[in-house]
């Protein structure tokens, strides 16, 4: 038994509809930390781990250096 956490498993559709919505309403929020943290509490992850899906989904579009997927 290990003292580990079981990590939540969130499937790709998850993960693309919670990165759009970050994508579409990030101008509603004063920035865009702001709209991952709301957003984040909607579908319920904690706001690291949708940030570093937008990071990945904008190092994928160009539009963040580092390697895409």
């Amino acid at each position: 038994m290990t003292d580990k956490k079981q990590r939540p498993h969130y499937s790709p559709e998850v993960r693309e509809r919670a990165v759009r919505m970050v994508m579409e309403h990030g101008g509603e929020y004063p920035s865009q930390w702001a709209a991952i943290v709301s957003i984040a509490g909607k579908i319920g992850c904690v706001p690291q781990t949708l940030h570093g899906w937008v990071a990945q989904a904008e190092r994928d579009a160009g539009k963040r250096s580092g390697p895409s997927t």
